[in-house]
Order: structure tokens, then sequence, then C-alpha cells
């Protein structure tokens, strides 16, 4: 029985059914179809987070359509056939069906068709090459692309080799699908061929490969691809700084922030993570997240006292404190233990240094070097003394004391 998408609020929606109104009246019936992930995710009970569509017209009627109706359209990627119409605030993409004329295993150079089997065929896996109709029939020009969506494969269209060879990039996009859609074991002829193809993923870009190991490790539980990945050569490949996966294993349990399961990836020294960030060309804020999550200026043990660790608190901020507890229950193979540790993190309020420069001229020193020094020997023995709320006055002048004699 053929599947039918009817009942889909995302399709029945007054803006999906504005952009649809635009498109036939510019191409007749059937000129436009949903296609990917929208058809996708929907056959298999998953949330639908973006609308794309394929059309068989070509980027200037498509843009002259939508503007008919009076709908916002940006060129987003003209040169490939995209267009994105806004439709009550909503973004929809649509691209012209294409085929590929040349591909250097990076990006493709592409024509336009009118055949829908074509478009099929240069898309990356069978569950991807889903098209559903105005109306919200499904059609699966693979001939397998619903059963593997329904059954959890990954399986490529056609011949992984050749499909690979089009973009490497559809290694890891294997590996991500696998990750976030995927049942049982990979598809053993798309793994095979991930294997013996990995060394080509070096002619990728850094940010797409990032982007993707990313968007990898934030699926719900990406252990078994990052395993299938680990033996197929794949990972190593992109990250040859990963340890065995013992801590990310465990991380995995702990937390579904794809940076901090990055982290349980990496080493703990500052050079790993170092090359890492390079090789990915990861943002600064993040390459300083994975250093600071894996520092060891403090001490921070899973069963330190209440006292420690609000001292580790108060020196780390709450953020670096949390990540690196994380990593550590990661490392220890304890999921848990640092709950209590936790807790403690959000309920208490971090203090601010109760004095500072004219507390300390008021207690008789004058302005100078001799300041900061005082300063610094107060916030130590008041960290030491567990932060107290008073005394401040008496302990400082005992130090102004101290350093004038």
């Amino acid at each position: 029985m053929t599947p039918s998408l009817a009942d889909q609020p995302w399709l029945t929606s007054a803006a999906t059914r504005a952009v649809i109104d635009a498109l036939e009246a510019a191409g007749g019936p059937d000129c436009v179809r949903f296609v990917g992930g929208c058809v996708r995710n929907s056959l298999m009970g998953q949330p639908v987070d973006d609308i794309d569509l394929a059309t068989r017209l070509l980027p200037e009627a498509t843009m002259r359509g939508l503007k008919a109706a009076g709908l916002k359209v940006v060129p987003t990627g003209i040169e490939h056939g995209t267009v994105t119409a806004v439709s009550q605030r909503q973004p929809y993409e649509i691209t012209t069906l294409r085929r590929d004329v040349e591909t250097d295993g990076r990006r493709a150079v592409v024509t336009f068709t009118d055949d829908w089997a074509e478009d099929a065929a240069r898309r990356d896996f069978r569950l991807n090459a889903l098209y559903a109709d105005a109306q919200g029939v499904v059609h699966d020009p693979t001939g397998r692309g619903v059963a593997d969506a329904r059954e959890g494969r990954i399986v490529f269209v056609g011949d992984p080799e050749t499909r690979i060879r089009e973009d490497y990039l559809r290694i890891l996009r294997f590996f991500r699908f696998f990750a976030w859609y995927g049942r049982g074991d990979p598809d053993v002829a798309g793994l095979t061929a991930c294997a013996a193809m990995a060394e080509g993923m070096d002619r990728l870009s850094a940010e797409r490969v990032s982007k993707e190991l990313l968007k990898l490790l934030g699926a719900p539980d990406p252990r078994p691809a990052v395993r299938a990945m680990a033996e197929a050569g794949v990972l190593a490949s992109i990250l040859p700084e990963a340890e065995e996966l013992t801590a990310f294993e465990h991380m995995a349990a702990i937390s579904p922030d794809p940076v901090l399961r990055l982290s349980a990836l990496l080493p703990a020294s500052q050079n790993g993570i170092d090359g890492a960030s390079r090789r990915l060309r990861l943002s600064n804020a993040m390459r300083n997240r994975l250093i600071s999550a894996a520092g060891d200026d403090l001490d921070l043990d899973l069963d330190m006292t209440d006292h420690d660790a609000r001292r580790a608190l108060y020196r780390l901020g709450r953020d670096v404190f949390a990540d690196r507890i994380a990593r550590a229950e990661a490392r220890a193979g304890r999921p848990e233990a640092g709950a209590r540790l936790g807790e403690l993190a959000d309920r208490w309020v971090i203090p601010r240094l109760p004095v500072g420069g004219r507390q300390v001229a008021a207690a008789g020193l004058p302005a100078g070097p001799e300041t900061g020094r005082v300063l610094a020997a107060f916030e130590a023995g008041w960290i030491d003394d567990d932060f107290p709320e008073h005394g401040h006055s008496e302990r400082l002048r005992a130090l102004v004391l101290a350093s004038k004699g």
C-alpha cells in the first residue's frame, strides 16, 4: 500500500499550502513535491524541523511564481537551483530537479532536469530519496526508501563507492544518519565502501567535517555509530587524536552535549586538543571550552568535600566546573558520582570578593603594588575559611598591618 502523509500538520498548514499553490499556479499539477527529511521523518515518526521541496520549475520560474503570490523569495543557492521561500515567517527550501554533470569528491557541477528518477539517483541514501506530492502521497523512485525508513536502514542509492566519489562527506553522513536513524548493524556494503575510501576525506574542508561530526555526536545515542567509525578507520582519519572509546561511551550516557562528547574522545593534553581544534577549524570558543574542560589546574575529585567543591566553583565558574565533573565521571566510569556536586553547583550562589582597593585604602594602606598582594592574601584566606560573610574588616586590617610590619 502506498503511504500517505496527508494528515501531517506541516503538510496541511496554511503556510505550506501557500507555497504549493504558488508553485502549482506557475508549473501545473505535480510540478513540486516534498523531499528528504520531512518525508523520511514523518514515515519514521520523528519530528520534522525543515520542509524541503523539489520542483520541475527552473529557478527563475520558481522565483516568479512565488513573487506573483506575494511570498518573499531569497536566492540562497541559485547556482545549484535552490531558492528559499518565506511563508508566514517559515522558510521553505525549494530546489530544481538536478542531475550531476561532473563531480570531484567535494562539489558537483549540475544541470537541471524534469525527471524525478534522475534527481533521486544523485541523492545519497535511499531513505533520503523519498518524495511526497502535494496531496501527501509518497513516491519512492528507488523502490526501497520507504522500507529503509521504516526499518532503520541507511543504504546508499546505487553503488556506494560511486556515491562516495561524488562527495566524500557522504562517508560521515553515512555514520551520522546511522546514529540518528539506524537500527541494528550498519549496512555491510556501505560500511565496507566507507572504510575503503576513508582517505578521500582529506580533500574535504575542515568546516564541513566538523559540522557533520558534531551533528553525529548530537544524536540521542551516537555510540554504535562511533564504534563503527572507529572499526572502519574513519574516526582516525578525521580525528587521529581520538583515544580509545571507554570514556566516550560513558560520556554519551552522561551528557547529550556534542562538545562534551567530543571532549571525551580527546586526550587531556592541551597539545592534543589544539591539534584537533586546528584540524577541524573549531571556533575559538569551542576550543577554549575543550581546553578548560580538560584542565588540571585544580584538584577536582568526585569525592571532594563540599568546601573543596565551592573552592573549585569559585575559581572555575559554574560552566567549567560542570564540564570537568562530567569528564571526571566519564573517565572514572561513574556516571552518577557527580550528582551531589551538580546539585551543590545549582544551589550555591558564587560570591564576589567582598573587598577591593577602596577598602584596603580605608584600612590604612596607600595605593600601590602592595594593594594587590594584600587583596590576594585576603582572597586566599577567605576561600580557605569557606567564604565567610562577616569579619572582613578585621581580617583586612590584620593583613594591612602585617604588610607594613
